[in-house]
């Protein structure tokens, strides 16, 4: 009877060890990345300091720089231990840690330099895919119109210009949220109002000309 347990229940583990290897295959790989940059503040003895902290998290080696008012900060040393990221960063001969954990998009913890520990709260800076200059092509009544759009994204302010044969014009309002460009332009002809979302790598949408003439339009962001 022992024998027969046994023998029933060598298969059995292999099976479950089968079943489980693929699903600790995925776990490992889903692992994510703290790569980004970061912007927050740091409690000091004499107030909130300003911090920016750009990292770069290539399989768990850390490396980036720590930007404040007074000065930039490289990262010569890091390591993640049970959730928790310390960062030592040299500061002016002397190293200064960082110890924070991840929680949502932002990153929670402590700062010590120069023997004073303070609270440090940082938030992930979504990717600016829209600031540069952008070809651009409109369909006006099914003759393409080419120009050049210069967009600024400050958080989800957009600001700029759209340069063609007829002159520029510069954007009144404009905003980049949620995945869509909405901005306005003020044109010798009247108001433009235009929306967008990237569509592999390349601005698509629709324009109106203060009600006189609708239609789509395109561009593809230049090379810096």
């Amino acid at each position: 009877m022992k024998n027969s347990k046994r023998k029933f229940e060598g298969p059995l583990i292999s099976i479950i060890v089968l079943l489980l290897a693929p699903l600790m295959i995925v776990g490992q790989g889903q692992k994510s990345s703290l790569t980004g940059k970061y912007e927050g503040t740091a409690k000091g003895p004499n107030g909130d300091v300003q911090v920016t902290l750009d990292l770069k998290d290539s399989d768990g080696k850390f490396s980036g720089r720590v930007t404040t008012a007074s000065d930039v900060y490289d990262v010569v040393k890091g390591q993640m231990i049970d959730g928790l990221l310390t960062l030592d960063v040299n500061a002016k001969g002397s190293t200064a840690k960082l110890a924070v954990r991840q929680k949502d998009d932002k990153l929670v913890g402590e700062l010590t330099a120069h023997g004073q520990t303070g609270a440090i709260e940082l938030r992930k800076v979504p990717p600016d895919d829209i600031s540069g200059q952008w070809d651009g092509t409109a369909d006006a009544n099914g003759q393409p119109f080419p120009f050049l759009l210069t967009l600024k994204v400050d958080g989800e302010k957009v600001t700029g210009t759209s340069s063609s044969d007829l002159g520029t014009s510069p954007i009144t309002s404009g905003s980049w949220k949620d995945g869509k460009l909405v901005f306005v332009l003020d044109s010798a002809n009247g108001q433009i109002g235009m929306v967008a979302t990237i569509v592999d790598g390349k601005l698509v949408g629709d324009f109106d000309l203060s009600g006189q003439m609708t239609g789509k339009w395109a561009a593809v962001k230049k090379k810096p």
